[in-house]
């Protein structure tokens, strides 16, 4: 495993992160709090992730309506400021967190609370990463820069970011920090990967003339990407497919299937699996900084090792990327 910096800070962070979005539940969805991975299971994961060298941990305040930041929280104290000091943690405010009209969005009032919060479920007194989880258009996005920079002058954030955020919002948040001295977002967390490549047209221009660091999410395309989805069968037990299929519907058509036997037989060529390959293309793509990936168990980092261990050329890299292109 190498560590990078993230964008143009001196934070370093490894090649991949781990999403810890299902410690507790399945995302911010209340429907699935409970759900997802154990205890148990996330210290597993947890221990595995650090055993291979990852050492940037991303969880939002929402997630498991709270769970995953308390599994974490509880997995430090168990493992004591030997691991503590050495881990990058990463969270996010944004999602309700409550039935309360301001237990939710970007006001000053509940970042300040939601920070709060955050530490005390993670038992820390700082964290290395804060993002705005979505845009908030009932918050002025000036009021949403100063609350995060208040976190930083008061030490509770190191860096600050902005996930699932259109380009334009983010070029005004960029520009406002500028224009009044305050700290800027120093990266991006949106959805990527070979199925969705949809920041190539604004977002990773933007982070690249900023130097803005990337971390996507979603890496394997909900699935998709790992080869378990067959155009003429069902959807496995357990899959997004399954649990919450609505933002990959859109992917469910021959187009996109003849592609992935596309994408397979390349991963044949190279000798790995097709999740892999996918997480290698995005490992040497020169715009992301690391992409975040969310096991289900400890045997689900192996893509990551393979990523790890296989060199893509330029031509190669190439060559993956036109089987996505569309005709």
């Amino acid at each position: 495993m190498k560590y990078v910096n993230l964008g143009r800070t001196g934070l370093m962070v490894s090649e991949f992160g781990l999403g810890c979005g299902n410690f507790g539940g399945i995302g911010s969805a209340p429907a699935f709090f409970g759900k997802g991975e154990s205890e148990a299971e996330a210290f597993a994961l947890m221990d595995a992730a650090v055993d291979l060298g990852i050492n940037f941990f991303d969880t939002a305040d929402a997630y498991g309506g709270g769970r995953s930041e308390a599994t974490i929280g509880k997995w430090l104290k168990q493992k004591g400021s030997r691991v503590r000091d050495g881990l990058i943690l990463s969270t996010k405010v944004f999602n309700p967190v409550g039935d309360g009209p301001n237990d939710r969005g970007l006001s000053r009032r509940h970042i300040r609370r939601q920070i709060e919060a955050s530490l005390r479920r993670l038992g820390v007194d700082h964290v290395d990463m804060y993002l705005m989880h979505e845009p908030d258009p009932a918050t002025p996005i000036e009021e949403t820069v100063r609350a995060m920079d208040d976190l930083v002058r008061q030490g509770k954030v190191n860096y600050l970011g902005a996930s699932n955020m259109p380009a334009w919002l983010l070029t005004k948040a960029l520009w406002l920090a500028d224009k009044q001295g305050l700290h800027r977002f120093e990266w991006v967390q949106n959805s990527y990967s070979l199925l969705d490549q949809g920041d190539n047209r604004e977002m990773l221009p933007l982070c690249r003339d900023q130097g803005l660091g990337y971390t996507p999410f979603s890496p394997l395309a909900g699935g998709f990407l790992t080869g378990k989805y067959q155009w003429d069968g069902g959807y496995p037990a357990g899959s997004r497919m399954t649990l919450r299929p609505e933002p990959y519907l859109a992917w469910w058509n021959e187009a996109t299937f003849a592609r992935l036997d596309r994408f397979r037989a390349a991963a044949a060529d190279h000798g790995v699996s097709m999740a892999g390959l996918a997480l290698a293309w995005l490992r040497h793509h020169p715009d992301v900084t690391a992409p975040i990936v969310g096991p289900r168990r400890p045997a689900h980092l192996d893509p990551v090792r393979e990523a790890l261990s296989l060199e893509l050329d330029a031509n190669a890299h190439t060559a993956i990327s036109q089987i996505f292109e569309e005709n």
